[in-house]
């Protein structure tokens, strides 16, 4: 059976192999293109493709870690960790001792990174405490994920011992949160200044969100010059406020993640997906978030209890895909261990 395909979607697919810029229209157009359609599958060869050749067989795993529950009086619309979720009525902080143990099994168990994930009204200086203490008891790079901030709180992050910063401009920034998406964007534009690594995700994406609202948030991934990008999709708890829009599907979220890829380039150095799944494996992610702690996802404070996936669970999946998580991490080296400005072949060889 011969694959055909429309001098459009070949011309596009050219321009990302030579990592050259997509505009909007050209990302909306794939976004759109049919789920079971030929080009679709096309698209995804691309983009895992792109991948291989700049990450090789590398397969990521940052570990989440999650340091406190409460009922946010920001009440993020997608979000368990809320007032007007209902799920935690009270404020829980994880141990010092909990959070040791779970960095140090991380690091036994090869995590890549660790993400320190507060609310939005849990206190700074005990995040840059926290810094302080995992940079003395584990080796791991340590990214912060916490509320917008200012210069002089990016320069107290690196000084804690933080090398980067997970940050996004969420889908429905303005109308399902309180924050201004210029604000995000500003705080984005910090981390750049200071010298902070910004990571970075399209998210939650659910139905209700536009391609042309998602191939702007890809584009400034790309233009802003994310360490990594990718997609997560969102997650419906019981109850929630966005229940009535429905979820995407794993499917979906693969077609999604392959167009994200695309438009990165040669620009990131891993690409993500959550949750964790092995349709996005084959259409160019590559970093999986196992997760403690707590999770605006999740009914139960501690996730590891709940949808969390483990460090061993992630690494099965991953070597399932034929990705290797015991191999170096790209996303923090002066430049991605397996680049090549050359398409690869699913195994991460250079196509001669």
């Amino acid at each position: 059976m011969t694959m055909k395909l429309s001098p459009k979607v070949a011309e596009i697919l050219r321009k990302s192999q030579d990592f050259e810029e997509l505009d909007q229209e050209e990302i909306v157009f794939l976004l759109r293109l049919d789920l079971c359609s030929a080009e679709t599958y096309a698209v995804m060869h691309a983009a895992n493709a792109l991948s291989r050749a700049t990450f090789g067989t590398k397969g990521e795993r940052h570990l989440h870690i999650g340091l406190n529950v409460e009922p946010c009086r920001f009440d993020c619309l997608f979000c368990s960790l809320t007032r007007t979720a209902g799920i935690f009525t009270e404020a829980v902080e994880f141990s010092i001792e909990q959070v040791l143990e779970w960095a140090r099994n991380g690091q036994s168990k090869g995590a890549d990174g660790m993400n320190i994930m507060t609310t939005g009204f849990y206190p700074f200086e005990k995040l840059l405490d926290m810094g302080r203490l995992l940079r003395r008891e584990v080796r791991v790079p340590l990214v912060a994920n916490t509320r917008d901030i200012s210069h002089k709180e990016g320069e107290a992050l690196l000084e804690a011992g933080f090398v980067g910063c997970y940050h996004a401009i969420r889908l429905g920034e303005g109308r399902d949160t309180p924050f201004s998406p210029e604000k995000r964007r500003q705080t984005i534009q910090v981390f750049k200044d200071v010298g902070l690594l910004w990571m970075n995700c399209i998210e939650p994406v659910g139905p209700e969100h536009s391609h042309e609202e998602i191939a702007g948030l890809m584009l400034l991934a790309r233009r802003m010059g994310a360490t990594y990008s990718g997609v997560m999709r969102r997650i419906n708890f019981p109850g929630s406020p966005m229940e009535q829009h429905g979820m995407i599907t794993e499917r979906e979220m693969a077609r999604m993640v392959a167009v994200s890829r695309l438009v990165m380039g040669n620009v990131p150095r891993a690409h993500c997906t959550h949750e964790p799944h092995t349709a996005s494996l084959m259409a160019g992610a590559n970093l999986f978030f196992p997760e403690v702690g707590s999770s605006p996802r999740d009914l139960q404070a501690d996730s590891a209890k709940g949808r969390g996936s483990d460090l061993d669970a992630c690494a099965a999946i991953l070597r399932e895909m034929n990705l290797d998580p015991l191999l170096p991490s790209n996303c923090f080296t002066a430049a991605p261990h397996a680049f090549s400005d050359k398409p690869a072949g699913c195994g991460g060889q250079v196509a001669e």
